[in-house]
């Protein structure tokens, strides 16, 4: 039997474990992202752990996400990021330069290598044949320094793909199909591999749109094989000569295939409020108050052209908002000389920063109550800033034929040709907004910026005995890691701990961080409960940093997405599943419960919970392996990272 491409990626960087689906293994990163949402506190632990240097290939820090600055915490941000890069040996993609999946994909990703990066949307270089994952920032800083990623072997699901597109049909349809097919949950420990004959007609631009929303999906990455495709952009990008082939062997098996056949798909969107609530276009029907065109899934180049050449020579309707954010300071670049940037400008759109923006929810919130058509990834109840909008994710052709019209409109009914836009045989290169890292003896000098916003990032204790706690907060299903760590105009407090945690559940219950600290005070654990898919969506860590300052011992949850559950094994939280999830009933705000010998109880993976004040006892299960035990027991990695550093 032959392997799939992710096994062979796999194989060839295992460090630790056997290949076996569902076991654990640790491989070896080659490149690690990071962006300064997540990157700040990723060097702060990275500096704790006592790390000289660099040992990944290549690392890059990106500032992508705080770029609004209100206020001194971002830009004192910024000048800390640059000067760590400076300090370390790593590159720095300065504000201004892109979002960083675009500029990683234009600029450092090369097939067969593997990726770690600190935001969930990091897959996106699995366009061009990257082994590519999204994680917490500790895992990443670990990865700086040489250690192995540990991860679940994953199932492999094969996507085939044949025929190719229709007019006015993108490969962002394609990825809503498959959310459609796979839906948000249930696809932990898989990864997404694409292949057949309708690869061959899709560019590399548009490759990565599928993998980097694969993300929604929960499965640990999606890959392409490497082609003639690959080779064509990267000789674009002026880096033909690391191009590689790739492809599965013939013989290869998978767990799973998924048939998609292009010609039989239509415009598609996600209506509120999941990525994988979807529907046809042709069945939306309703005025539209704001449309927004970019982020790191649809703000390439071709994608950009496009929209300017639907739009040109009209004007926005009134009433409609259009904002468009190009992906990168390349695409930006591109789309002034060749004249698309002046035509949208003419048809009354905002251009805005290349960078994340909007996606986040740090700018362009909707008024109340409106339709937002977004060509980003997530559509979560309150992402876009504006609790009461109801956002729907299209392709940028739907998003564009939408804003021309004022309201939901299926481009195939516009009385226009399809406009075909070909991606250029070579791309704007100009990389001066890059810092490459500094030779040694000049790294020695460099002093460190810390403004007053920066603090050291907060060690957790050993795990005790036991945990005698309360159930602070009762969550439902698909709690999301913006339910849990609110981005937008909180994101400038992700290097104070402190101060963040004042806003843990801010979404769902004000005074949850009050309540929490109170009980941590009077020596009481907290415990949070929650149904299915706690802490989907964004690799933000503070989603569990956070709560681990404000005392919390243990999330008891019917299943935890990937990312979420290792940052909580990251930061001394115990994450727990319910044996029948009936008993998730049974459990309420201000529920008292005792787990006695919880450190004992951890060897053997079952754990009866000792409901107090009258309470029902209920079983608790763990899906852990050994070296996940021993971070939980040290109070996290942070801790047993620099145990271990001090044994060695």
């Amino acid at each position: 039997m032959g392997y799939t491409l992710t096994e062979k990626l796999l194989r060839d960087h295992l460090v630790e474990g056997s290949y076996e689906p569902g076991s654990e293994i640790g491989i070896r990163i080659d490149q690690t992202l990071t962006q300064d949402a997540t990157g700040t506190m990723a060097y702060l632990q990275f500096e704790s752990m006592g790390l000289s240097e660099i040992a990944a290939e290549l690392s890059v820090s990106y500032v992508d996400h705080n770029t609004i600055q209100v206020g001194f915490e971002n830009a004192d941000d910024h000048a800390y990021l640059e000067s760590i890069a400076k300090k370390y040996g790593i590159y720095f993609s300065r504000p201004g330069n892109g979002i960083c999946h675009q500029v990683h994909l234009e600029r450092f990703a090369r097939p067969g290598k593997t990726l770690l990066g600190s935001d969930s949307h990091t897959p996106t270089a699995g366009g061009v044949g990257s082994l590519a994952i999204g994680a917490g920032g500790l895992d990443v800083a670990v990865a700086m320094g040489g250690g192995a990623y540990y991860l679940s072997c994953p199932s492999v699901i094969n996507v085939h793909l044949t025929n190719a597109l229709n007019p006015w049909v993108t490969a962002k349809d394609v990825v809503l199909k498959v959310l459609q097919v796979l839906t948000t949950k249930g696809n932990v420990g898989c990864v997404l591999e694409y292949s057949g004959k309708g690869i061959k007609k899709l560019t590399a631009p548009e490759r990565a749109t599928i993998t980097n929303m694969g993300a929604e999906t929960g499965v640990t990455t999606s890959i392409f094989p490497s082609d003639m495709q690959t080779k064509r952009f990267l000789e674009a990008q002026g880096r033909g000569y690391q191009w590689l082939p790739m492809e599965p062997d013939r013989d290869a098996e998978y767990d799973r295939t998924i048939e998609i056949d292009m010609l039989e798909l239509e415009p598609l969107a996600s209506i509120p409020h999941s990525p994988g609530n979807i529907k046809p276009v042709n069945e939306l029907d309703m005025p539209v108050d704001q449309v927004m065109i970019g982020s790191c899934t649809n703000s390439s180049y071709v994608e950009m052209v496009t929209v300017a050449e639907i739009l040109k020579g009209k004007k926005l309707p009134a009433g409609v908002s259009l904002g468009i954010a190009p992906g990168s300071r390349q695409v930006l670049t591109m789309m002034a000389k060749s004249g698309a940037l002046s035509d949208l400008i003419s048809f009354g759109g905002r251009i805005l920063e290349s960078a994340c923006g909007f996606c986040i929810g740090n700018s362009m919130s909707p008024r109340t109550d409106s339709v937002s058509i977004r060509t980003s990834n997530r559509n979560f109840k309150g992402r876009s800033g504006t609790p009461s909008a109801n956002v729907y994710l299209t392709s940028s052709v739907v998003a564009a034929a939408s804003a021309m019209m004022g309201r939901f409109t299926d481009p195939r009914r516009l009385n226009m040709i399809y406009p075909t836009i070909e991606m250029p045989d070579h791309f704007e290169i100009d990389d001066s907004m890059i810092i490459p890292p500094l030779p040694l003896e000049e790294r020695l000098k460099v002093e460190i910026s810390r403004g007053p916003n920066i603090g050291e990032p907060p060690l957790n204790n050993p795990l005790p005995d036991e945990v005698r706690g309360i159930v602070t907060i009762k969550v439902g299903d698909y709690v999301t890691t913006d339910h849990i760590m609110p981005a937008g105009s909180r994101l400038k407090y992700r290097s104070n701990v402190p101060k963040y945690s004042e806003f843990v559940f801010e979404p769902l219950d004000k005074d949850f961080s009050n309540r929490a600290a109170e009980f941590k005070s009077k020596g009481v654990h907290n415990l949070i409960v929650a149904g299915l898919s706690y802490g989907q969506g964004s690799s933000r860590e503070h989603a569990a940093l956070c709560p681990m300052y404000l005392g919390v011992k243990a999330v008891i949850a019917k299943s935890i997405e990937r990312i979420h559950a290792a940052n909580l094994v990251n930061f001394g939280i115990v994450p727990f599943y319910f044996v029948r999830e009936e008993d998730y009933d049974s459990l309420e705000n201000g529920s008292e419960l005792l787990i006695p010998h919880i450190r004992d109880a951890l060897k053997s993976g079952d754990v009866q919970v000792r409901g107090l004040s009258g309470g029902k006892d209920i079983l608790l299960k763990t899906s852990l392996s050994q070296r996940q035990k021993d971070i939980l027991l040290a109070g996290g990695l942070l801790p047993y990272t620099v145990q271990e550093r001090k044994r060695k």
